[in-house]
């Protein structure tokens, strides 16, 4: 230790040493991709036996109760050619069993991992495996403001959401419907939409699902902007479809399926379950029936175009029994999702499930402690496809620009999480502890200063600082730093490059298909 001793620096130098670098204030660059690839186990809640009873629960749903198709007669038909047995209801309404095993069977042609392509090849993701992709929320009609004042979402809101998590390093993709823009026409607004993910961002993104018609322009837009044949031979679009539970699937939804399978295109396979009303109360029967009812999805998608790119997936809920008011972010679900990651990784198929989920009617504690534990779940069950990562509130009712960067933040945390702990010479850190030696601080030592801005991740948001600096700058909770934060990313946001012939062209394509139909608002 005499050597040792003699070559470390007196305390004094080492109070005295600066760090060579200042690291950005929320700014980690060394957990900055373009998705997570999982360096930490995924938790397996159930054993084999409690899986098998679930999967065999499963079968019987299709093979007893079987699943109502309406609407769509060439769906019933792929189904009834695979050995469905099918039997009319009413016109345009059948239903279809399936033999146990059948509808596993059939998903066997969907790949266990896809590559989902972005204009910018640097944020091209992976979807299944190790990969982990984080979207913002979808779907919410209104926009909720600090103070609980809820409003019809615009296409400036729309926009601005969609700049949000272009600019955030913790957000993969550019998501989907990630408000419903009420200002636009019901039947023109999917052009608006997929425009302004292509104008404003160049991560992957999601396209309509409201209407075949719709589901055809958003990937005809798609080959607008990345050609022809680069679309017929990759997925450069998703599509996110629910089915109608209990156990059906109607044609609205079904046709578009068909739609993006054909063309070779991604899609999510979705039961939205909530217990006791659609689904039994009690959360072992929710992911069998989840189970039954997304594999039929999946199915679908492989009758249509074996090998195309397919999701399985997993919307689990509580409900207030109380008054009926569904409920999220609560455990029961939480562990519902542990479930489904399970059964997903046994017919070897991607998995979206859980995100940031709360009925809390504003960005305050009980909205994030409900996300961390339906956010929590997403990440230890192996999910792979994440969305609704940032921006909910109300149940899904509602987005808030606030709560989109408090999640963002989170889910920059869990960057740092799911990338796993790395015990080597350098992390085991014995040469701080020897150049200072016991009773000194490593502030100064070269071990600190080579990890100095990778040590630990840093919160854009949350605050460090001492409590009287805290009190002489204004006592700022929060959701105020929150709200200034989102209005500093959008001050400074700066539209990634398009191709001007490409822009021409998508908006001669927009412009095109809106002369083309009178407005409709319903």
């Amino acid at each position: 230790m005499g050597d040792i001793a003699q070559a470390a620096p007196t305390r004094r130098s080492r109070q005295a040493r600066k760090p060579a670098r200042t690291a950005t204030h929320g700014h980690n660059p060394t957990l900055e991709v373009p998705y997570i690839t999982r360096r930490i186990p995924t938790y397996d809640l159930l054993d084999e036996e409690s899986l098998v009873r679930i999967e065999e629960a499963a079968d019987r749903i299709l093979a007893e109760i079987g699943i109502e198709f309406r609407d769509d007669p060439e769906t019933v038909a792929l189904f009834k050619a695979a050995g469905g047995e099918v039997r009319v209801i009413s016109d345009n309404v059948w239903n279809i069993r399936f033999a146990p095993g059948l509808i596993r069977s059939l998903c066997a042609t969907a790949p266990a991992r896809f590559t989902q392509l972005a204009r910018n090849p640097a944020r091209t993701v992976e979807i299944g495996g190790d990969a982990t992709v984080f979207a913002p929320s979808y779907g919410s009609p209104f926009m909720l403001a600090p103070n609980g004042d809820r409003r019809y979402a615009t296409l400036d809101d729309f926009q601005t959401l969609v700049k949000l998590a272009q600019s955030s390093p913790w957000l993969h993709h550019s998501g989907g419907t990630i408000c419903e823009p009420t200002d636009i026409p019901v039947n023109k607004r999917h052009l608006d939409m997929v425009y302004s993910h292509i104008r404003y961002s160049d991560h992957a993104f999601m396209g309509s699902i409201t209407a075949p018609e719709r589901a055809a322009d958003s990937i005809e837009m798609c080959r607008i902007l990345f050609g022809a044949d680069v679309v017929d031979q990759n997925c450069v679009i998703l599509g996110n479809f629910n089915s109608t539970s209990p156990l059906v699937w109607d044609g609205v939804t079904t046709q578009g399926i068909r739609t993006y399978a054909a063309a070779g295109q991604g899609s999510i396979h979705l039961p939205f379950l909530l217990g006791g009303a659609v689904t039994p109360v009690t959360m072992a029967g929710s992911c069998a029936q989840s189970l039954a009812e997304s594999m039929v999805g999946v199915a679908l998608t492989q009758l249509v175009r074996p090998g195309a790119p397919a999701i399985l997936a997993a919307f689990l809920s509580s409900l207030d029994l109380r008054s009926g008011s569904p409920t999220f972010g609560t455990p029961e679900p939480a562990l519902g999702s542990l479930v489904m990651g399970q059964l997903a990784r046994r017919i070897s198929l991607p998995l979206r499930c859980s995100g940031n989920f709360s009925t809390s009617k504003l960005p305050d504690a009980q909205s994030m402690s409900q996300s961390v534990m339906s956010m929590m779940a997403a990440v230890q069950c192996g999910a792979n496809f994440v969305l609704h990562s940032a921006g909910y509130l109300d149940g899904l009712l509602s987005m808030s620009f606030e709560k989109f960067v408090l999640d963002a933040d989170l889910c920059g945390a869990l960057h740092a999480y799911m990338k796993g702990l790395e015990v080597t010479d350098e992390t085991l850190g014995l040469d701080a502890l020897m150049e200072g030696g016991p009773g000194a601080h490593m502030f100064g030592t070269a071990h600190t200063l080579r990890h100095y801005e990778s040590a630990y991740y840093d919160s854009a948001l949350d605050d460090y600082r001492p409590w009287e600096t805290w009190d002489e700058t204004g006592r700022g909770d929060a959701m105020s730093r929150a709200t200034t934060r989102w209005k500093q990313v959008i001050d400074s946001y700066e539209a990634p490059y398009l191709d001007e012939g490409i822009d021409d062209g998508l908006q001669d394509f927009m412009a095109r298909k809106k002369a083309s139909m009178p407005d409709a608002w319903y």
